[in-house]
């Protein structure tokens, strides 16, 4: 009995917090469509967090069925002339629409209109992420570490460059260093690369470059990352950490500045793949979130928070690639349609939907993978 608890108990405590996160960050996107939708007067109807089967639901006074179903894993918004959840055009429908009908379907939409509703959602998404950040840093503020050298590690790619315990960095790669935070942020995602690392010795400013070493290392939940490290320590004085309190319109700079962070460290992964230097292991699926949840949401609701807006921009930059079935590959076919005066051909867009299909499975299928293998080796 009390074995089975352990189980039940566990298997809540990744479930929940991953429940949490994919309804709060799949409500926004399709809240972002739906919103745009209903102003430029498209009829939705219907608003699905999840798939399959309806658990629960209620139409609203304009047609619309707001409801809950029982495959978490994503969501939905359906326009009057939608085919179905994946906004894949019903022109046989269309056709035989009413005039009145028509000019509250989809597809009877100019492309700007139509371009405006697909590219809300991911653009709530990035919103979502500048609302979670700076709400965190307006009511927790942070803790900041000067970006002194204490240490230097035997052996290290900082010991080759040339760095020394009290060394102050300014730069890496023209890029001002304020932070230790800073520093550590460049240099996990530079593994290889070369950095020119300008820094105040004894009050004098010189240039050194330094390669940061590629090392596989574990957080404290135990799971391996491979990233760049330099080799050196923080200093722990306390003339070098300050306690930062922000103001409602600072919060929302550093808000945006941390969503752009994510933005930037994942376009260089993504670039790293293509390129070879980063493994695609670290890609993962709904196992992985689910997991990451879990550990994430026993350090408290604050780092859960941050979890979701680092999610919400993930989802809103998949959505953003140009694969037909994705909101990417719907502004791929406006983008054509603008620039052609015309829409595609049925048969070019079905074949489109076809191949995005088949990329989309691919891609769930290959980070299943890497999921079951993530947790067969812990």
């Amino acid at each position: 009995m009390e074995m089975l608890q352990t189980i039940f108990g566990s298997a809540f405590g990744y479930i929940l917090p991953f429940l949490f996160v994919l309804t709060v960050v799949v409500f926004f996107h399709e809240l972002g469509h739906f919103l745009v939708a209903r102003w430029c007067g498209v009829k939705v109807l219907a608003f699905s967090v999840g798939f399959g089967p309806e658990l629960f639901g209620k139409t609203d006074r304009k047609g619309t069925r707001w409801k809950l179903c029982a495959i978490p894993l994503g969501g939905y918004v359906k326009f009057s002339g939608d085919e179905n959840a994946a906004s894949v055009p019903d022109r046989g429908a269309l056709e035989a629409m009413s005039e009145d009908e028509r000019k509250g379907a989809f597809l009877g939409k100019n492309v700007w209109q139509r371009a405006a509703v697909v590219a809300a959602g991911p653009i709530a998404n990035f919103l979502l992420s500048i609302v979670i950040f700076a709400a965190l840093f307006g009511f927790l503020g942070r803790s900041e570490i000067a970006p002194r050298v204490d240490a230097v590690q035997p052996g290290s790619a900082a010991e080759f460059a040339g760095l020394q315990p009290g060394d102050l960095i300014l730069q890496i790669d023209g890029r001002s260093i304020d932070t230790f935070s800073d520093l550590q942020r460049i240099v996990t995602a530079s593994a290889d690369l070369p950095l020119e690392v300008t820094l105040d010795r004894d009050g004098e400013v010189v240039t050194v470059t330094a390669t940061p070493q590629l090392r596989e290392v574990k957080d404290p939940f135990g799971n391996a990352q491979r990233i760049g490290l330099l080799g050196v320590q923080s200093s722990p004085k306390p003339e070098d950490v300050v306690y930062r309190s922000y103001g409602p319109l600072e919060a929302l700079s550093e808000g945006t500045k941390e969503t752009w962070f994510v933005v930037e460290r994942t376009g260089s992964y993504v670039a790293g793949m293509i390129s070879g230097r980063e493994s695609t292991d670290q890609l993962g699926g709904p196992i992985r979130v689910a997991q990451v949840s879990g550990q994430v949401a026993t350090l408290g609701f604050a780092a859960l928070l941050n979890l979701t807006a680092i999610l919400s921009v993930s989802i809103g930059l998949l959505n953003l690639l140009p694969i037909p079935m994705l909101d990417g590959g719907h502004l791929l076919f406006y983008a054509a349609e603008a620039i052609r005066g015309r829409p595609l051909s049925e048969r070019v867009q079905d074949f489109g939907f076809r191949i995005g299909i088949a990329i989309v499975l691919m891609l769930m299928i290959f980070a299943t993978w890497n999921d079951v293998m993530h947790l067969t080796s812990l």
